[in-house]
């Protein structure tokens, strides 16, 4: 039973400090409130039974102990788990237990008992204040889960709070705050207190420290993609449809566009009036160049327009993996490849191929031999196929791995061509 001489302190008060400003619903402050309330009442009568809160209609709140007196514990389901035998246990007192209470008390009465919240201890204050804090956060961590979680790759706009060492920390508004990490921010940009940013959501991740954190990106290729969006009518409306993206964050970019209408050019369309629309990417990337490639479903015509200016001379696919040799006119070579390979590594991201580079003279100096051995499949590139055709079987649904299956099976069978 509990205590006589603890000291009365305001319970609710004491609560009520945890809650304040918390950007919460009502109702999930209130049950967090409740589930507080009965564990400090729990603790300050050194029982495990089972406790109530009521709020009457001038909103002051009421604890009751209400169990049901018996002489011994009712016989339970075979079926149930502990943890329901533990509960149901709840809601039963022995009578001795119960005369500690009321000294009337009698097998099949219900014992019901308010409970003074004045008069809670501060040992049972702590503990409710401890539980509260829990649930609130647990319930902040579940409603930035389902706030956020579906909005992965979309745009959002902030204000940067402050910076934690090379974290850009970006408030999102009613106390919801956000990341940028070093690896999602624009190399060379420095962005500072009090700054207003444009990112995606890359994603939300469990946090130790907040319960969920809102990872952001300025440096994905989404980022890059959704800036597009906002600018360019036509891609918002889907007439324009974008491709594909690759990206060397504040340095150079490459996106591939293609239009549903005949009449209307993607890449034009991108570009907007004098440059206007593409030009006001450019600035919130800090300059970063890009470059807007007309897709085409025809490969070849898709690798030439990805390394264009360059003028491309000779396109071979190396069968049964994913390289293309490209070969290149000599006054384009270095143009082709660009500054540090940036330009050939970019357009092949673009086109989802490694491109095997050379120049126009290099490739006629081979020999036939020479210029076969570079044709041919490497065994690591074998590797890798086999490796992407066994996890493609694994990945595809019932059916298509299936199908797969036997597409393989009938491809090992098959007689070899002369």
């Amino acid at each position: 039973m509990a205590k006589q001489n603890e000291p009365k302190i305001k319970l609710l008060d004491a609560l009520k400090a945890v809650v304040e400003a918390k950007n919460m619903d009502d109702s999930v402050i209130l049950n967090a409130l409740k589930q507080a309330l009965i564990s400090a009442a729990r603790k300050y009568l050194h029982i495990d039974k089972k406790i109530e809160v009521e709020i009457d209609e001038d909103d002051r709140v009421h604890v009751f102990l209400r169990v049901e007196v018996v002489d011994d514990f009712p016989d339970y389901d075979p079926a149930m788990t502990a943890d329901e035998v533990e509960k149901l246990d709840e809601g039963y007192m022995l009578v001795d237990e119960a005369r500690e209470f009321n000294e009337e008390a009698q097998a099949g009465d219900v014992l019901e008992m308010e409970v003074p919240t004045e008069a809670f201890g501060r040992q049972a204050i702590q503990t409710a204040k401890q539980l509260l804090t829990q649930q609130i956060r647990d319930a902040e961590r579940q409603k930035v889960m389902d706030t956020y979680r579906g909005r992965i790759g979309t745009m959002i706009s902030g204000e940067v709070l402050r910076l934690e060492g090379r974290n850009v920390i970006v408030s999102l508004g009613k106390q919801t705050e956000a990341v940028i990490p070093p690896r999602e921010q624009i190399g060379h940009e420095r962005l500072v207190q009090g700054q207003s940013v444009k990112a995606v959501i890359a994603r939300v991740e469990e946090s130790v420290k907040s319960g969920a954190q809102v990872i952001l990106s300025r440096a994905s290729g989404d980022f890059l993609k959704e800036l597009f969006r906002q600018e360019v009518p036509e891609i918002y409306e889907g007439t324009v449809e974008i491709k594909g993206v690759a990206r060397e964050p504040g340095y150079r970019a490459k996106i591939a566009v293609y239009s549903r209408d005949e009449k209307i050019d993607p890449v034009g369309a991108c570009v907007g009036m004098k440059g206007a629309r593409v030009q006001t990417i450019v600035r919130e990337l800090g300059n970063e160049r890009i470059d807007i490639v007309h897709w085409n479903p025809d490969l070849d015509v898709f690798i030439t327009r990805a390394l264009s200016p360059a003028n491309v001379v000779k396109l071979a696919e190396v069968p049964g993996t994913d390289r293309t040799v490209v070969v290149i006119n000599d006054e384009n070579l270095a143009q082709a490849i660009g500054k540090n390979g940036q330009n050939v590594k970019l357009a092949a991201q673009l086109v989802g191929r490694n491109l095997d580079v050379f120049g126009e003279k290099e490739w006629s100096e081979k020999d036939d031999e020479a210029k076969a051995q570079v044709l041919a499949p490497r065994p690591q590139e074998l590797h890798r196929s086999a490796v992407r055709r066994v996890e493609s079987l694994f990945n595809a649904p019932a059916e298509e791995g299936a199908a797969a299956e036997e597409t393989a099976v009938a491809e090992e069978g098959a007689p070899a061509e002369e």
